[in-house]
Formats: structure tokens, C-alpha cells, sequence
């Protein structure tokens, strides 16, 4: 029992993910994740490459223009001979000149040569046509030797360094052949011995002599690849046998100091010292080459196209000091390596970024110190997983470990971005993550297993409060607690019921997810099949929450035969009356007395934050109830109030009227005394609710309901136009309708019932002309004329009117309130002995 317990701590779990991280240290994967996290050191860096290095490239450009690939090594003469007049500092060009190019009309002009100086030997002394024809073909031997012209422009200019390129591997035995004597200059000579070594070559690859002797400085162009086939290293040096010799990017560096390969220190393993400039290198004697980003989309570097240079485009007189990098960027043409910075960037841009590391020392720096750090680090880690994490909770296990691993990554990214070091701690972070993972995941299972258990033991005590909640309305609790209990028949019941219930309320997706649990257990359960198919066809067009059985466009479902009539509290719906700015007004019945009432629907949910909701929802009732204590003959009368499903409403008397506002368009208005009668009713109403201590709010043809066969007249809307103001007000908005608000009531200044008053005279004025007194092309600019301008002239509408109607509507739309009429009752007065003049 005790060795059994041994195996199941969470301590040995720890120790055991350790060791195997330990083990695999030296794996591809670890290596290739180290080389990744370098790569985002690289990237995340910011240094500026030495404007001492500029790139001409052969690319597609060039290869378009020029011809096809190879091209004549005259082409590379004549761009020599330009930079070299243009003061070109240093050129490195990255093409191998190995093989003599030989034109096919060479090796006939040769055998012509033959074979006249031969026939000169035979014959004697050379006839007049034979010396011509000599003058000649020794002209056309000229012309064609394309590597006779190449090497002669590089003795002029004298600052041409040519690569060579090593196999690299281990040398056994001697040399096939001993090197020319012009690879051996090249060679260094103060080479020490360190803590590590060069890369070995068996093998070497060289230009032709005639090239070769002519070149200023060689260099080696072999690239080192990580694990992952990146390369993120130069290797400065290479040993060829019991020789070393320099990398390219090294003496191109040097030769633009004026240094050469004597003055070139190396220790091996350790470092390499050009003048004062002091490079570290790696065990193998490699740079760790910093990679310079691209900065708006351009390259870091200056690349020309090899054509625009040949042919004048770009001046040649741009590259005077600089060290020149030739080389091929077209695509076929060499082949592409994977850097921190690119996918697939070409070996000259590669010797460019080595190059400026060199210069400026923006190389990163692997100490010696580095790998015992890693191997600290790791082993901290496995301490902490073995011993620390088994003792802590979840959550401060969770918080240490994010603790450590921002540790670790902030240490790897500070040490690359400030200090240029590069310390692998891959190993030890990728440690950190598994083994968290590993020792959270068995603690949750054995948490998990237990819980399992304690719900087994628990389902009845579920059952029993997933029937409570479902008897109190709280069907998403019910829900809930169900699905934990084991699923069986009498279940099934249980589940079925809900989904009916959810049906009631117009949850119809709620339905659908009780209809689909059960399915999944036995989708022959009575009419199951129909039930779901229902419900998904509800759900597609029926609102989620917030409003019960509402469609998308806010008006409930009527007239299905499948589906029961909606119902809202006691209200049976019957049919859609209209929408409305806050809501649908519905037709409904009382089925306790049998009344037919209007009920005005407002989805506070979708109308009003969450953290206020609770507060509207106070106000309405409180502002509903205000409105229903109004008892006026034309003033609708409201019955009741109330929620469900935050869709909030208001039952009230049911008018067969409609609102004024077909009659407010010119060729539309009523008969002058008519509209004078309808108006003075309304300004009574208003003088009855401001009595009262109500203020409406938002009078407006809209608002007014009139009723032709029986000449009734009703203002709605009382209470819910406050609401709509304060809330709307409160988050600096204007809503509802502007044209009609007082200049007191935009200005969000306290009013009283003379703003009431206003807006009844905009109302008259436009049941009088079919125009509204104020105007604009944008909501400021109507805003400013109310608060500011006159009303435009009703007589230019309706110059018929008479001066009393007039003189009422100027009296009603001042911008004083102290000068407008003061109560309702007033203006009633003044209207009705208008309709005495008008009569």
C-alpha cells in the first residue's frame, strides 16, 4: 500500500517530468523551440544597419533585361569597372567563378591560331594575307575571352574580394591537392587556440587563377544551419586541414577598415578581433548575427537592381565608400535561407545583415556561463514542480507559475533586447508548462471523480430543487439542476413538462435545447421529433430573451394554431394595433371582465443599460401609476401596469381613433373650427395633468388620438414620455421628436407645464398650415432656430387665417415662457373665443 501511494504523489509526478526534460535537452524539437524564441528576440530588437553596405542584385528585373542566366562575364566587368571609377570602397561579389567561361566561338578562333602558326612553322617565313588573317584572329581571341576581361578590370580597381566554398566535414588524411598560392595568402595567421574550435572543411571550391590572382581578398560564403534548417550564425572562421581561413562578411569587414588577413585575431571558441572592433563568438568561432528588420515594408539595406546600375539608371557615383555586396536575389538563381527575419532571404542579403553586424557589433553574445545557467535554471524549475506546486492550491499555483513563466520570458527577451545575450531557457519553460499541465490535469481528474460521486449521491436532492425552481417561474435553474440528475424515464417526464413550460413563456430555443436533451436519450419519447422541429422553426424567428415570444421585429406571435395565444399578465393578445417608438401597441382583452384594452408594450432590456435597468424599471411603475391617477375626459385612461420577461407594458383604454398625423400635410388639414376645437380639448387635458403636478413631456400630433364619428379627443402617452425624456436626457442624447420640444426642454433645463404649452402651439400651428414653425437641414441647426429664431410666418402658409388664430399660435410658441400662456385653461380660453371669430 505504501509503494502504491509513492507512485500517486503529485511530488514524484514532478521529479519524474523533470528528468525526462533533462534527458530530452538535447532533442530537435527543444533545440528547434530554442532557435523559435531566439528568432522573437531577434525580431522584437530594433538596431539601424551600417549605411556602409549597399546590395546590388541580380534579380528578376535584371534577368528580364539582361538575358538569361549565366550571363557574360563582360557584364560583370563593365559594373566593376563602374564601381570601381564610382570609388567604391570594397566589392564582394557572391558569384562562384569556378570554371573558365568559354563562348562557343572561342574554341574555333583557337584552333584557327593553331593552325595558322603552324602552317607559318612549315612554310617558313608568314605570307602578308597570312599576318593579317594572324592580327585578326589574335583581335577575336581577345574579344572572346570573357574571363580575360573580368580579371583585368579587377586588377584595375584593386577591391574585388571572391568567395571560395568549403565542404564542411571532417578532414582525414591530406589534401587532394595543395591550394593555389592565391587562396593560401588569404589565410590567418594569428589564430590561437581557445575554448572551443573552427568548423572543419575537407573540401574547397576556388575561383579560376586567372580570376583569383586578380581578386584583392578571398573569403569563405559557406552558411551555418540550426537544427530547424535556419540560419542564425556566421562562422568567422573555417579550418581547412591544419589552415584557417576567413569568412566573406569577415574580410569584406576587415579590407573596409584597410586591414587584411594578417591583421585578423582569432581566439578560437572564444572571439575574433578586427582592429578594435572585438566580435564573441560561439564554441564553433561563430557570430550570432544580429538580423535587422524591414522598416516600412522596405528592405534594411539599399538593394539596386544589377540592370538599373548597369544601364545608368541609378548612379553609380551613390556607392562611393561604401562596401558593395553583388549577388543573386532572381528566383532559380542560388538558393534562398530561412533567418529570424525571413522566410526565404537570398545569401547576399544574408552576407549584407552579417557584414553590418560586424561593423557595429550588433552581434548576440552566447557566453561561456550560458549553458550552466540553462541547466540552473531548468533544475529550479523541476524543484518548484516537484515540491512547491503539490502544496498549493489551484489558483496560487496558477498565479506562481504565471509568475514564473513571465519571469523566465521577461529574462530571455530582457537579456537579447538590452544586453545582446542569448541564454536558451526553453528547456526550462517548456518544463515550467508541462509540468503544471501535467500535476493541474491529474489533480483535476481526482477532483473531478469525486464530484461525479458526490452528484450520484445527490441526483434526488437536484430533482427536487429543479421542481421547485420550475414551480417558482425559474426555468433556467430548473434546467440546470436537471441535467445533473441521471437520466430516466420519470426524468423524461420532468424534461418534457419544462419544455412546455419553456414554450409558454415563447422561449422557443430554451424549448428546443430541453427537446434536443432529451433526444439524445431517447428521441421516440411521444411526439419528441415534432416537438423540436417546432421549436427550431420558432427559434429562427423569435427573439432570445429580453422579449417573451417577440419576433425580431418586436410583435408577438399571433394566429398560430400550434402555438397558444400569447398572454401579457392577465391580457389575453389578440391582435397588433402599431408600433411605436418604445415599443408595439396590441390589442388585448381583460378575460376577467371581458374589456378590450390597448396595451403598450416597451422593451426596457434592449432600451436601457444593465446597471440602470433596475432604476427604469422603478420609474415606469412609478411614472405609470402617476398617469393612471389622472381621470380626465381626454385623457386616456390607463388600468394597469406591468413586466414579464423585461418586456414592460401599459393596459389601457382602447380607443377606435387614430392620431392627428394624417391631418398635418398641406391638402390633408381639418376645417379650421374643428382643428380649434380638438386643440383647445387637448390644452383642458393639459390643464388638468398640471394640476396634478404631470407634465407630459412630448405633445405632438402623434400623441393625440381623435375619434370623427364621435368627436372624441384623447392625449396617450402620459407617464411614458417622461420616462422616455429622463432616461434619454441622462445619457446627453436628445431623442423623441425635437420640432416639437420647447427651447427650455432642449436646453435640459427644469420645466413645468408651459413647455407643455409649446409644444401644443407647434401642434396648432401645423394642424393649421401642414408646415412645422421650425426647420433645418441637421438636427443642431433645428435645435439653434428653436432656441434662437422666430417661428417662420404662418401667413405665408396660410394667409387666410385669421389675425386671432395667429396672435394665439405667436403667444403659445414664445420663447418666454413668462410671456406664453400660463395654464392649459388660458389657452382653451383664447382658442375657443378664436372659434367664435372663426364660426
Amino acid at each position: 500500500m505504501a509503494k502504491a501511494a509513492f507512485w500517486k504523489k503529485d511530488w514524484f509526478l514532478g521529479l519524474l517530468v523533470t528528468v525526462a526534460m533533462l534527458l530530452a535537452g538535447a532533442s530537435d524539437l527543444l533545440q528547434s523551440m530554442e532557435r523559435k524564441a531566439y528568432d522573437l528576440g531577434v525580431q522584437a530588437a530594433s538596431r539601424s544597419p551600417s549605411d556602409k553596405v549597399a546590395v546590388i542584385a541580380i534579380d528578376d528585373r535584371s534577368i528580364a533585361n539582361i538575358g538569361r542566366w549565366p550571363w557574360s562575364r563582360e557584364l560583370h566587368a563593365r559594373m566593376n569597372d563602374l564601381l570601381g571609377a564610382a570609388g567604391a570602397k570594397v566589392v564582394g561579389n557572391t558569384i562562384f567563378f569556378s570554371e573558365p567561361q568559354l563562348d562557343p566561338g572561342y574554341v574555333y578562333i583557337t584552333r584557327l591560331i593553331d593552325i595558322v602558326n603552324q602552317s607559318i612553322i612549315d612554310g617558313g617565313e608568314p605570307l602578308p594575307v597570312i599576318g593579317e588573317l594572324t592580327d585578326v584572329l589574335g583581335a577575336a581571341e581577345q574579344a572572346l575571352n570573357t574571363d580575360r576581361k573580368l580579371a583585368g578590370s579587377f586588377a584595375q580597381t584593386n577591391n574585388v574580394a571572391l568567395p571560395i566554398l568549403f565542404e564542411l566535414g571532417e578532414a582525414h588524411g591530406r589534401p587532394d591537392k595543395a591550394l593555389p598560392d592565391f587562396v593560401t595568402a588569404g589565410r590567418l595567421t594569428r589564430v590561437q587556440p581557445g575554448e572551443g574550435f573552427a568548423l572543419p572543411a575537407r573540401q574547397v571550391q576556388v575561383p579560376v587563377d586567372i580570376l583569383g590572382t586578380r581578386a584583392v581578398a578571398l573569403g569563405h560564403l559557406n552558411a551555418s544551419q540550426d537544427v530547424d534548417g535556419g540560419v542564425r550564425s556566421e562562422p568567422l572562421v573555417v579550418q581547412y586541414f591544419d589552415a584557417y581561413y576567413p569568412s566573406l562578411s569577415l574580410i569584406l569587414a576587415a579590407r573596409s577598415l584597410n586591414l587584411g588577413p594578417a591583421d585578423i585575431q582569432v581566439r578560437l571558441g572564444e572571439e575574433v578581433k578586427l582592429g578594435s572592433l572585438r566580435i564573441v563568438t560561439d564554441p564553433a568561432t561563430r557570430m550570432n548575427t544580429f538580423f535587422y528588420r524591414d522598416v516600412d515594408g522596405r528592405a534594411p539595406f539599399q538593394v539596386d537592381s544589377f540592370y538599373d546600375v548597369l544601364s545608368g539608371r541609378i548612379p553609380a557615383a551613390k556607392y562611393a565608400g561604401k562596401i558593395v555586396l553583388i549577388g543573386a536575389t532572381a528566383a532559380g538563381i542560388g538558393t534562398a535561407q530561412v533567418t529570424p527575419v525571413s522566410p526565404a532571404m537570398s545569401p547576399v542579403e544574408s552576407l549584407a545583415h552579417a557584414v553590418s553586424s560586424i561593423l557595429q557589433e550588433d552581434f548576440f553574445v552566447t557566453p561561456v556561463w550560458s549553458p550552466w545557467v540553462s541547466l540552473g535554471v531548468l533544475l529550479l524549475v523541476g524543484i518548484y514542480l516537484a515540491l512547491i506546486l503539490p502544496q498549493l492550491g489551484a489558483g496560487m499555483g496558477a498565479v506562481c507559475t504565471l509568475v514564473l513563466l513571465a519571469s523566465l520570458l521577461a529574462a530571455h527577451f530582457g537579456l537579447m533586447l538590452r544586453l545582446g545575450i542569448w541564454v536558451p531557457l526553453m528547456g526550462a519553460l517548456s518544463l515550467l508548462l508541462v509540468g503544471h499541465l501535467l500535476l493541474t490535469t491529474r489533480r483535476f481528474l481526482g477532483t473531478e471523480r469525486g464530484k461525479e460521486r458526490s452528484e450520484q449521491e445527490s441526483a434526488e436532492s437536484n430533482r427536487m430543487l429543479a421542481l421547485a425552481f420550475q414551480g417558482q417561474g425559474q426555468l433556467d435553474m430548473a434546467f440546470d439542476k436537471f441535467r445533473k440528475c441521471p437520466m430516466d424515464q420519470g426524468l423524461m417526464e420532468n424534461f418534457y413538462n419544462l419544455g412546455l413550460d419553456y414554450e409558454r413563456k415563447r422561449q422557443f430555443n430554451k424549448a428546443e435545447a430541453v427537446f434536443r436533451h432529451m433526444a439524445e436519450h431517447d428521441l421516440g419519447f411521444r411526439d419528441l421529433p415534432q416537438r423540436i422541429a417546432r421549436a427550431k422553426q420558432m427559434s429562427e424567428t423569435v427573439m432570445l430573451a429580453g422579449a417573451r415570444g417577440q419576433t425580431a421585429a418586436g410583435t408577438l406571435i399571433l394566429g398560430d394554431a400550434q402555438v397558444e395565444q400569447p398572454m401579457l399578465g392577465r391580457y389575453r393578445i389578440e391582435k397588433e394595433l402599431g408600433k411605436g417608438a418604445m415599443g408595439v401597441v396590441y390589442q388585448g382583452r381583460d378575460p376577467k371582465i371581458n374589456r378590450v384594452v390597448a396595451i403598450k408594450t416597451m422593451a426596457l432590456a434592449q432600451t436601457f443599460e444593465a446597471d440602470e435597468l433596475d432604476e427604469v424599471k422603478q420609474r415606469f411603475f412609478r411614472e405609470a401609476e402617476t398617469a393612471g391617477r389622472l381621470n380626465h375626459p381626454n385623457i386616456v385612461t390607463i388600468y394597469d401596469a406591468g413586466e414579464e420577461q423585461d418586456l414592460a407594458y401599459i393596459a389601457m383604454e382602447f380607443l377606435k381613433g387614430r392620431d392627428l398625423l394624417p391631418w398635418c400635410k398641406p391638402g390633408k388639414l381639418m376645417p379650421l373650427p374643428l382643428v380649434v376645437s380638438i386643440v383647445a380639448r387637448v390644452a383642458d387635458a393639459l390643464d388638468y395633468a398640471h394640476a396634478q403636478n404631470v407634465v407630459h413631456r412630448d405633445i405632438k400630433p402623434a400623441n393625440i388620438m381623435f375619434e370623427p364619428d364621435s368627436d372624441q379627443v384623447k392625449v396617450t402617452d402620459f407617464g411614458i414620455a417622461r420616462l422616455t425624456d429622463s432616461s434619454r436626457t441622462r445619457t446627453g442624447m436628445v431623442l423623441g421628436t425635437p420640432s416639437y420640444m420647447s427651447p427650455e426642454q432642449l436646453a435640459g433645463k427644469k420645466i413645468d407645464g408651459r413647455s407643455d404649452l409649446f409644444s401644443l402651439g407647434v401642434t396648432l400651428y401645423q394642424l393649421c398650415c401642414g408646415q412645422l414653425p421650425f426647420a433645418g437641414d441637421s438636427l443642431a441647426q433645428l435645435m439653434f432656430r428653436i432656441a434662437n429664431e422666430p417661428p417662420a410666418d404662418i401667413r405665408g402658409y396660410a394667409p387666410d387665417l385669421p389675425a386671432a388664430m395667429v396672435t394665439v399660435i405667436e403667444r403659445a410658441l414664445d420663447k418666454d415662457a413668462d410671456r406664453r400662456f400660463q395654464r392649459g385653461s388660458e389657452m382653451a380660453e383664447a382658442l375657443r373665443g378664436c372659434l367664435r371669430v372663426v364660426a
